[in-house]
């Protein structure tokens, strides 16, 4: 295929190498002389563990070139790829202005072009600029998004000083965008990699390097604080870090990582704040282990405001135990929930159809009678009734069925979901906690 990159800086050469060392003939873009002249003679504009030697092969057979013109590099390729820069502001946000100038130029080159092109941005941009990017090409060109072009995101993940290894080996590759074909071209060019090629939303894939990146960062904060404590005690970290990753059924794995409600039960808060509270005592400073049961906090209040601002007061609470499948109330975010609710004045009915009172024993029992003396005034045995006599039905355990329920569901005031029923969605008065 034959492709254009704009921008020969980490992300640009390294990409221009590989893609022309698996075959591609590839046309590098630039505003800077000294970049042009590298590549022009066979050198990286990179210093990159074993760059040198793809580019100088590269250019030996002839697969390589670049230039300063943007029309010449769009008329000869049916593929551009962006990896201009988007260094970050003071206050977070990115300085996105070569980007939206590299779009003027694709416009300006396409409006003298007959065939359909293809444009990938794979420099990191926020949720949005794809959508924009497409707007100034329909500007600057007078053609279409989806007849004349189309825009793919295409985030990349190479690190600095194993680009090329990266490049070659990645964990998985992500291309988003509303254009078949033009979604199929560039996943063309990554099936020769041994990685799985996910197809998804435009957004979903302009936002997921931010989570990827931001999730490392907080690994390693949250490595570092359990180092801390660690040394604080004279126990070896890195023999506690290699225990905890050998857990992948919970630690390193899926479990845990989905959107959802608060985390609860007796083991959770008491253990990290048992991990807090012992660095503490050995005056450990740990700000990302102490933040976590604010963060909780904060979207357990998120629930109530979003009870609160349907203005109802008659509420159903579909789920009440700390897990479904369980009667176990301890620590429960769902009867803290309840509690709040009924000492703000609301109406509550509760079902949960494994929570039955007269076979709540020992702790169990005595924590319900402390926190929901009351609960027998509350709790219902039949889900239809419950549901029928309510204005808000708050969804709090995933095995509710919702189909055999939609004809009662449909008429609320609302539905708030804290778990993700998937055939709720499509309701109009359906809310997710944070989707």
């Amino acid at each position: 295929m034959k492709i254009s990159i704009f921008g020969l800086g980490y992300v640009g050469c390294v990409s221009l190498g590989c893609l022309a060392k698996n075959g591609h003939e590839v046309i590098g873009v630039d505003v800077s002389d000294f970049k042009i002249d590298c590549i022009n003679n066979g050198r990286p504009t990179i210093q990159e563990k074993h760059i040198d030697d793809i580019i100088a092969e590269a250019f030996a057979n002839g697969r390589i070139s670049a230039t300063n013109c943007s029309e010449e590099a769009v008329h000869n390729t049916e593929l551009s790829i962006i990896c201009v820069g988007t260094p970050p502001s003071s206050n977070g946000h990115l300085n996105l202005s070569y980007i939206f100038k590299t779009a003027e130029q694709i416009g300006k080159a396409l409006k003298t072009k007959d065939e359909f092109h293809t444009v990938a941005i794979r420099s990191t941009v926020m949720p949005g600029t794809n959508h924009r990017f497409g707007e100034i090409v329909e500007e600057f060109s007078g053609k279409k998004r989806g007849v004349a072009f189309s825009v793919v995101s295409n985030p990349e993940f190479l690190r600095e000083g194993s680009a090329v290894y990266d490049y070659y080996h990645p964990a998985i590759t992500v291309v988003g965008g509303d254009h078949t074909g033009a979604l199929e071209k560039v996943a063309s060019i990554y099936r020769c990699l041994d990685a799985p090629i996910e197809v998804t939303d435009i957004k979903v894939a302009e936002i997921i390097k931010y989570v990827n990146n931001s999730f490392h960062a907080l690994k390693i904060a949250f490595a570092n604080e359990v180092g801390s404590i660690c040394k604080s005690l004279q126990i070896d970290p890195f023999k506690v870090m290699d225990l905890f990753c050998k857990d992948t059924r919970l630690n390193i794995s899926p479990a845990y990582m989905k959107p959802g409600f608060v985390y609860g039960g007796s083991c959770l808060p008491k253990d990290l704040k048992g991990l807090v509270t012992l660095g503490r005592d050995h005056y450990v400073d740990t700000p990302v282990l102490a933040m976590i049961d604010a963060s909780n906090e904060q979207h357990r209040k998120k629930a109530f405001e979003m009870i609160s601002n349907t203005g109802k007061k008659n509420v159903c609470l579909v789920g009440l135990s700390f897990k479904e499948g369980t009667d176990d109330l301890r620590f429960s975010p769902f009867v803290e929930l309840a509690e709040t609710l009924i000492g703000k004045g609301y109406r509550v009915t509760i079902y949960d159809k494994y929570v039955r009172l007269s076979k709540l024993v020992g702790a169990n029992k005595a924590y319900i009678n402390e926190r929901l003396p009351h609960l027998s005034e509350h709790i219902s045995n039949d889900l239809e009734t419950a549901i029928a006599g309510s204005e808000v039905v708050i969804i709090s355990h995933r095995n509710f069925e919702s189909k055999e329920y939609r004809h009662l569901l449909k008429d609320k005031a609302a539905i708030i979901d804290l778990v993700k029923v998937h055939d709720l969605e499509e309701l109009p008065n359906y809310e997710g906690i944070c989707w």
